[in-house]
């Protein structure tokens, strides 16, 4: 009996693992052809299955796009759950505030180093391309709630501005982080923090 009830089990585990790969594919395939030219036969390739294989899991390239989409959706609000939530910001000094908020953020970046090119790209469908904004946009609120956190009579105007600027640095150094070779990334990481520590310095003291 209990066999019996572990062959359900080992089927489901297969196929999560068949969608893992295939959407790992798909992400590759996408990134370097683009969506428009990107095919199934190719992601089924990539994958290392059959076309038929894949038509089990998605019915077409659209719904393996959109399942993408909801990976990376997922993925990014659990990285920002680790940055934000559950610390005391008004009290934990600044660069221990900065280890807590960037590594998980860049842990995502780093283990999911195509898909924000990937959705960024003009040839994917608007739908898909706007699945992250929401999450992305809380960010900024994020941000700010740190800020007032640690500055609490710093005018909203002010703490808004700050904010934003410390998410197009972060931004904005990123490619360098994730480019960077094994060796060098610690000295970039260390780098990022450094100007991030600069810019908040005089407004958190």
């Amino acid at each position: 009996m209990e066999a019996t009830e572990d062959r359900p089990r080992r089927r489901q585990a297969r196929g999560e693992r068949r969608i893992a790969d295939i959407l790992d594919a798909a992400a590759s395939v996408f990134g370097e052809s683009g969506y428009e030219k990107a095919t199934t036969n190719a992601i089924a390739t990539v994958a290392g299955i059959s076309p038929g294989s894949l038509y089990q899991f998605f019915p077409n390239k659209e719904a393996i796009a959109q399942a993408l989409a909801d990976r990376f959706v997922s993925r990014m609000r659990e990285a920002h759950q680790g940055a934000f939530e559950g610390a005391d910001f008004a009290t934990m000094d600044l660069d221990g505030l900065l280890d807590r908020v960037v590594d998980p953020i860049l842990a995502f970046n780093l283990d999911n180093p195509g898909f924000k090119a990937l959705f960024a790209r003009p040839d994917m469908p608007a739908g898909l391309t706007q699945a992250a904004a929401p999450i992305q946009a809380a960010l900024l609120g994020r941000v700010e709630a740190v800020l007032a956190a640690r500055v609490p009579d710093l005018a909203a105007q002010d703490r808004t501005r700050a904010a934003r600027t410390l998410v197009q640095v972060f931004k904005g150094m990123l490619p360098i982080v994730v480019a960077a070779p094994e060796g060098e990334r610690e000295i970039e990481v260390r780098e990022l923090k450094k100007v991030l520590r600069g810019y908040l310095v005089p407004i958190v003291g």
